[in-house]
Parts: C-alpha cells; sequence; structure tokens
C-alpha cells in the first residue's frame, strides 16, 4: 500500500503561510545555482515518491516556476524529476492544467486518495496545499507528515491543521538540522 506523505513548511509558531497567503520567509531552496542542504533533501525525498498532489493555490505557484529556464538553471536535478512525475492538482475552479503529466480532479478527494492508496508503486506526496492537507487530515488519509521549521515567527498565519476537530496521534520518527537554522520533523500517524 501507498503512503501519503504530507510536506509542510511552517513557521515556528506553527503557520504554513501568512494571513494573506505569503510563503516569501521560507528558509529553503537557493535561487542561485548552488545546491543547499535542504534542495539536496528535497532530491532524496521525492525519489521514493511517483505522485505529487497538488490544491490549486500550490499547484499554480508550482507550475509557474519548476518549468521555467530559470528552474532548469538553478536546479535542474529537482526541475527534471518534478517536471516529469505525475501530477494531481485537486480544484473546483480550475477547468484545466497545462503543466506536463498533471491531472484534473475536481470531485470525490476522498475516494481518489483512497484509490492511489491502494495502488502499486511508491509514495504519494502533498507539497503545501495547506486546504487538501486539513480535508485529508480530518479523514485520517494522510500516512506521515514532515514539516521543516523555519526559524522566524509570524505572528499570526494560516493553521494547517485548521478545522481539525479531533486530536491526531502522531509518532516522532526522525529529526534533523539544516545549516540554514531549519529543523525537520518527521511524523508517523498512529490510526
Amino acid at each position: 500500500m501507498r503512503k501519503i506523505i504530507a510536506f509542510e513548511n511552517v513557521s515556528l509558531d506553527g503557520y504554513f503561510a501568512g494571513p494573506n497567503g505569503e510563503i516569501d520567509w521560507f528558509v529553503a531552496s537557493s535561487h542561485t545555482g548552488s545546491q543547499t542542504e535542504e534542495d539536496e533533501f528535497a532530491i532524496d525525498s521525492i525519489k521514493s515518491t511517483n505522485t505529487l498532489l497538488f490544491g490549486r493555490v500550490t499547484y499554480e505557484l508550482m507550475a509557474s516556476y519548476w518549468p521555467t529556464a530559470d528552474a532548469m538553471k538553478n536546479n535542474p536535478i529537482l526541475a527534471e524529476r518534478i517536471n516529469n512525475v505525475p501530477k494531481i492538482v485537486f480544484s473546483r475552479t480550475l477547468d484545466t492544467v497545462k503543466w506536463q503529466n498533471t491531472r484534473l480532479i475536481r470531485d470525490n478527494i476522498e475516494e481518489e486518495i483512497e484509490g492511489m492508496k491502494n495502488q502499486p508503486g511508491k509514495n504519494i506526496a502533498i507539497l503545501g496545499s495547506g486546504s487538501i492537507v486539513s480535508v485529508l487530515a480530518k479523514r485520517g488519509l494522510i500516512d506521515e507528515y514532515s514539516f521543516m521549521v523555519n526559524p522566524v515567527i509570524l505572528g499570526s498565519g494560516r493553521s494547517i491543521f485548521q478545522g481539525i476537530e479531533n486530536r491526531l496521534h502522531l509518532k516522532l520518527v526522525e529529526t534533523r538540522t539544516f545549516k540554514s537554522g531549519n529543523v525537520l520533523l518527521r511524523y508517523q500517524f498512529i490510526k
């Protein structure tokens, strides 16, 4: 059975985006062409996946960068992998998707996810996409959470677990500190 893994950049006070959706505070990938530890981690992580899931906002953000010449220049290994891996965007407002290897799903998110989990293959990763993570977390469909905690306090913003009404019990399975000050916390969902 395939695992669903949610990967989220979060602030020290637990927000995945600022109050207006801003993510300019991420201490993450280099856009200078030299690889950071976070880039190397992302490359290693994406090797264990063969499907990426996005909500509309994250999809549009990713699709505006990764297929570009800048992405290929700044991080060619990650750009090649992200561009070629199958991608699914969940959206009720998009009519079409143009990024290569992308499929649009408008309805029945939970049923689609359950079906994908039962297919053979590598893990399925959700990158960002807070609303999708929240919906799937409520249903217990996310097997693992990886939080890249950034050394910044926003004071307010959007919580990844907005609307969660019941406790989610997690088991810490990995921690990693990066030179940038980021800390990875990886948890398994305990059903």
